[in-house]
């Protein structure tokens, strides 16, 4: 056990959204990948929010393609959340 590691990444699922398309799956990773993929949306300033749940199901989806719809509210919550944490508006459509 790491003692300056108090959580470890066990899956982690990246989204790109562009304001226009329905969110894409641009990563997406279990253990050392998951890290990873943390690591590197800390070191660009990429908000994040742990919810295992929709992680697990979005983990499902191919790369590059578009969640289902049956996700949307819930990403759009993440989205949501992510433009509030930047101290940005979304689009406007």
């Amino acid at each position: 056990m790491n003692p300056n590691k108090s959580h470890t990444t066990t899956l982690a699922v990246a989204l790109q959204y562009d304001g226009e398309n329905a969110p894409r799956v641009t990563a997406s990773g279990r253990n050392q990948v998951a890290e990873e993929i943390v690591r590197l949306a800390r070191e660009h300033d990429i908000p994040l929010q742990e919810n295992e749940p929709l992680a697990g199901l979005l983990a499902k989806v191919e790369l590059g393609e578009e969640i289902p719809t049956a996700l949307y509210l819930a990403v759009a919550q993440v989205i949501a959340f992510a433009y509030q944490l930047s101290g940005k508006m979304p689009p406007e459509t």
